[in-house]
């Protein structure tokens, strides 16, 4: 904070400038004469008043959490953000020695829970396990949002990143991207893919494949990805991007057939199977992230040792595992980094969308 009290003035100039960028300048006028030590006690006793209410100081992260600390679910129970959430609430609890529950609010592709934490308390006591498809993709795809889902929420950081498997039903005469594709375009229109609804990470992931291929498989939307995978298995469907989690169970019983992994890199416990980039499809990227976000407007202190506990917890061995198990590779950043990550896929899916007019009402 900087203060200035100008004596050459009938009045003390007071400015202050604090943490947050906030600037105020005040005039304390003083009658002619009078000793400015007097003006300057006022000086001094309105910079700490105000010092008190706009600087964000360390009071906030030493007092926080003084109470039970919520981390809102969009989707329903037992799915990946549900499952992830719950295993980072419960060692994350332990570690700040306050309760940290998991709230599921399912809806609108998970648009509803992510809107109750935008127009929450920016006290750092409500907050969501958002993702690649809630955060920069819903503002390309959505036209009516209630919220700015970059503008009105907080970035922590990354906890996750699930990539998909691509799988295709046994009887399809492909074992790898390229003859994939290659069948694609000898049979435009005639191969199809299934997915748990517009705008889900299926649908995202597999109409991103189909442009950067230069192929056209048919979308066949479900309600949810489970229906999409049966009828998968049951031959009605040719192939599907599908979460790593979800996908394993029907390629180890033989139900299905994985032949790439959409990870940037492979992953450390399935390397057996090829990234799409590196068999067939040079560039290509579509896992999804899961992280932590609140709402905007939240003190900077919170934010910052809501990241480093959040970056402990995800680095402990035992949680680490868990997310192994669960075909998610833990992941964090620092605040700036999952900001400028966001940036960046906001830019990426706008233009995705522009050129495939791909709209979701």
């Amino acid at each position: 904070m900087e203060i200035i009290a100008d004596p050459a003035m009938t009045g003390a100039t007071l400015r202050i400038r604090t943490t947050r960028r906030i600037c105020c300048t005040m005039e304390l006028s003083h009658a002619k004469g009078r000793p400015l030590t007097r003006t300057a006690m006022a000086v001094s006793l309105l910079a700490s008043l105000l010092a008190s209410v706009v600087m964000p100081g360390s009071a906030h992260a030493d007092s926080w959490p003084s109470k039970t600390v919520r981390i809102v679910v969009p989707f329903p129970p037992g799915g990946i953000n549900d499952v992830l959430a719950r295993i980072v609430a419960q060692k994350l609890s332990a570690n700040l020695g306050q309760s940290v529950v998991v709230d599921n609010r399912a809806g609108a592709s998970g648009l509803v829970g992510s809107g109750v934490v935008a127009k929450s308390a920016p006290d750092g006591y409500t907050l969501v396990c958002g993702s690649t498809t809630t955060v920069p993709v819903a503002p390309a795809l959505y036209h009516n949002l209630t919220f700015d889902p970059v503008h009105d929420l907080q970035p922590i950081t990354r906890i996750a990143v699930v990539p998909s498997l691509v799988v295709v039903h046994p009887s399809l005469p492909v074992t790898s991207i390229r003859e994939l594709i290659a069948l694609a375009r000898a049979q435009p229109g005639k191969l199809t893919y299934g997915s748990g609804g517009a705008g889900s990470i299926q649908h995202l992931a597999t109409e991103l494949f189909k442009q950067r291929a230069g192929i056209d498989i048919v979308h066949v939307p479900y309600k949810g990805g489970a229906p999409a995978m049966t009828d998968l298995v049951g031959g009605q469907l040719s192939v599907m991007f599908e979460a790593v989690p979800t996908a394993l169970p029907n390629v180890h019983a033989g139900r299905t057939r994985a032949i790439a992994i959409t990870s940037a890199q492979r992953m450390a416990v399935l390397p057996d199977y090829a990234t799409v980039a590196e068999s067939g499809l040079p560039g290509y990227e579509a896992a999804i992230w899961l992280g932590i976000l609140g709402p905007a407007g939240m003190p900077v202190d919170v934010i910052q040792k809501l990241n480093v506990e959040l970056r402990r917890t995800v680095a402990d061995p035992e949680v680490a595992a868990r997310f192994v198990s669960q075909g998610a590779e833990p992941t964090t950043d620092t605040v700036e980094a999952f900001s400028a990550r966001i940036a960046s896929e906001v830019t990426l899916w706008a233009d995705f969308a522009r050129s495939t007019n791909l709209k979701v009402e």
